[in-house]
C-alpha cells in the first residue's frame, strides 16, 4: 500500500513538474510572438510613413507608380517574413511542448514495463497466458504510439515544406508583379 502511495505521489509530482515545464513555454512563446507583433507592427508603421511622404513628393504620376512599385516588394517580403517566423515560433513551441510528454511517457512504459516484469515473477503458476497477453498488448500500444507520433512529425515536415513552397511562390509572384510594374 504505501509503495502504491508513494508511486502516485511521485507521478502527481512529476506531472506537476511536467505541466509547469509546458507551461514556461507557452509563455516563453507568447512573448516571442508578442515581440514579433511589436516590432513587426513599428516596421510596418514606418514603413508605411515613409510610402505616404514619398508619395506626397511624386510630382507626376510615373514618379508615384515607382514610388509603388518600390514599396510593394519590401512590404509583402515583411508580410511573409512575418508569417515565417511566426509558424517558427508555434512549430519550436509545438516540439519543445511535446518533448517533457515523451519523456515522461517512456519513464511510463519503463516503469509499468519494470512493474508487469515484478508481477509476472510473483504471478501464480498458469498466469503466463494473462502477463503474455498484458506485455503483447503493451507492445501494441508502444508501436500505436511510435507510429502516431512519426505520422505527425512527418505532417510536420509537409507543413513546413509547404510554407517554403507557397513563400517562395509569393516572392515569385511579388517579383513578377513589380517588374511588370516597372516594365509600363
Amino acid at each position: 500500500m504505501t509503495t502504491s502511495v508513494e508511486t502516485l505521489s511521485a507521478t502527481n509530482r512529476n506531472l506537476f513538474e511536467t505541466s509547469f515545464d509546458v507551461a514556461r513555454t507557452l509563455f516563453d512563446s507568447v512573448e516571442r510572438l508578442t515581440a514579433l507583433n511589436l516590432n513587426t507592427s513599428r516596421s510596418l508603421f514606418t514603413d508605411g510613413t515613409d510610402a505616404v511622404r514619398a508619395a506626397l513628393a511624386a510630382r507626376t504620376p510615373q514618379d508615384l507608380i515607382a514610388v509603388q512599385t518600390s514599396i510593394a516588394r519590401p512590404a509583402a517580403d515583411k508580410v511573409l517574413g512575418y508569417y515565417r517566423s511566426a509558424y517558427e515560433i508555434a512549430a519550436q513551441t509545438l516540439e519543445e511542448a511535446m518533448k517533457p510528454f515523451e519523456i515522461r511517457l517512456s519513464e511510463a512504459h519503463r516503469n509499468f514495463g519494470q512493474a508487469l516484469e515484478n508481477a509476472a515473477k510473483a504471478a501464480p503458476a498458469g498466469s503466463e497466458v494473462a502477463v503474455a497477453a498484458v506485455r503483447s498488448a503493451l507492445a501494441t500500444a508502444n508501436s500505436a504510439y511510435e507510429q502516431v507520433n512519426k505520422a505527425a512529425r512527418q505532417a510536420v515536415e509537409v507543413a513546413e515544406a509547404n510554407v517554403a513552397n507557397a513563400t517562395a511562390t509569393a516572392t515569385a509572384a511579388i517579383g513578377a508583379a513589380s517588374n511588370r510594374k516597372s516594365g509600363s
